[in-house]
């Protein structure tokens, strides 16, 4: 059975792929659109509570607008809905934002009005270069903030650790608010690996299994019944948690018998990307 949030169906219309083995009153071929706003929110149905959150520049398969709420499919895989004033022209970013956070601005200098805040991960256009600033479609960008698309981070542990701090947000995936699977998403992305976006999914396809009595080390993941963290060192786990309310690092031995004590069980999986 096809998980219903990889699912590109919603009854009214479905992904074009899937006539014969769904029910649709029309099945249409997804157009490309990017995300424009710096943070959108995914929702399971329009108004609907947040599944997941797609960061600007991010490219979806639009299916169906109606009544202001694009059905859209993210290149992960997701599906969901978005409003509709958050899309745009499908563009092929350049960058991306590699620093926790930068400011777009209205001219190249520092002290030019500010025009949007972006987050870590956001991707853009450059589309021309001055001295110290990228010239992007949202607004001249601090050079030492955006790195090349094609020249990622090489350790998620890296990326992991640059969200140290950020608070605690159900559903998040950016620096303004993230949880555990938005975590991990966040540093594999970073670093141009592919990653799904719930703890589960995560679980059934990353990585290799260890064994329980294996050592850990740096990047293992280490899973719990919906919840995921990432080592750092062979104590250390750093993960986006609600007992803290943000990204924070726990001794993973202490964060193992906290999560059973609170009734969440054991660990469930220990892979190794």
């Amino acid at each position: 059975m096809t998980d219903r949030r990889l699912l590109a169906a919603n009854g009214r219309v479905a992904a074009a792929w899937l006539k014969g083995q769904v029910a649709a009153d029309s099945y249409v071929d997804g157009v490309a659109q990017s995300v424009v706003v710096p943070v959108a929110d995914l929702r399971e149905r329009p108004d609907g509570p947040r599944a997941r959150q797609l960061l600007l520049g991010a490219a979806v398969s639009v299916f169906e607008v109606k009544d202001g709420w694009a059905f859209v499919q993210a290149a992960d895989g997701y599906v969901g809905y978005l409003a509709a004033t958050a899309l745009g022209e499908a563009v092929n970013p350049t960058h991306f934002v590699a620093t926790p956070a930068t400011h777009a601005y209205s001219d190249d200098t520092f002290k030019s009005p500010d025009l949007a805040a972006l987050p870590f991960g956001a991707r853009l256009v450059v589309t021309d270069e001055r001295r110290k600033f990228f010239e992007t479609p949202q607004g001249f960008i601090p050079k030492s903030h955006l790195r090349p698309i094609a020249q990622p981070f090489t350790d998620p542990a890296t990326v992991a650790q640059m969200h140290y701090g950020v608070p605690y947000l159900w559903g998040g995936n950016s620096t303004r608010g993230i949880d555990c699977s938005g975590l991990i998403a966040a540093a594999l992305t970073g670093c141009g690996m592919a990653c799904p976006a719930d703890s589960d999914m995560q679980q059934d396809t990353l990585g290799t299994a260890l064994a329980d009595d294996a050592p850990l080390r740096r990047g293992d993941l280490l899973f719990w019944a919906g919840h995921v963290g990432m080592m750092v060192d062979a104590d250390t786990l750093i993960h986006a948690n609600a007992h803290h309310m943000a990204t924070a690092y726990e001794p993973v031995a202490r964060a193992i018998l906290r999560i059973k004590a609170q009734g969440d069980g054991d660990v469930t999986a220990r892979k190794r990307l």
